[in-house]
């Protein structure tokens, strides 16, 4: 009998070690319903062309097909990668359903086509909160997410965290500044600079 092997970055869990993941996932859930968000959950796919964007993302999806069924243009579908494009799409197709500002919460599964590395995994669990406005959020709003953020880490058995908090619109300006054209290009280098070091 041939021996089964693990696929990589696709965790499963022992008994005990799921009573430990499901006590994370609800004591995240039961802080973010004492803050009066919603919780909500999307669909795992979304169109390929909604998922890609413009974004370097797009290596990182996988595609879904049945097999054996021709190439359809208009029927190619990814796993997210994040729950960020679903949940924008969602707010589009129900904002007729909900109250605005709309603060949600959503844990759910996603799925990166990385290469697994020590800590990472292809397949895990991500948790958002979002308030999401029709034509302006006050800023306290923006605050009461990162205090949320800051209670729901500290309900947990963890040392204790550092919380740094930005505002693109500042790094922007900062960037503007210096006389930087390429402001995206600028931030993306920046948010892979512990990947790819200062030289990179």
């Amino acid at each position: 009998m041939a021996r089964v092997r693990p696929l990589s970055g696709f965790p499963e869990w022992t008994p005990s070690e799921r009573v430990v993941e499901a006590a994370v996932l609800d004591s995240l859930r039961e802080t973010f319903r004492l803050h009066g968000f919603a919780e909500i959950e999307t669909r795992a796919v979304e169109p390929l062309a909604r998922l890609a964007g413009d974004s370097e993302a797009s290596k990182e999806i996988y595609t879904l097909g049945r097999l054996g069924a021709e190439a359809d243009a208009e029927a190619k579908v990814g796993l997210h990668f994040d729950l960020t494009v679903p949940f924008a799409r969602y707010v589009e197709e129900f904002q007729h359903a909900l109250a605005f500002p709309f603060k949600r919460f959503q844990i759910q599964k996603v799925w990166r086509g990385e290469r697994p590395q020590e800590g990472r995994y292809r397949e895990f669990y991500q948790a958002d909160i979002d308030v999401v406005g029709r034509d302006g959020l006050p800023a306290h709003l923006e605050v009461e997410v990162a205090v949320v953020m800051a209670r729901a880490l500290s309900a947990l058995p963890l040392p204790g965290a550092t919380m740094r908090v930005n505002d693109r619109r500042l790094v922007e300006g900062f960037y503007r500044g210096v006389g930087i054209t390429d402001v995206a290009g600028a931030l993306r280098s920046v948010d892979k600079l512990d990947k790819i070091g200062p030289d990179g």
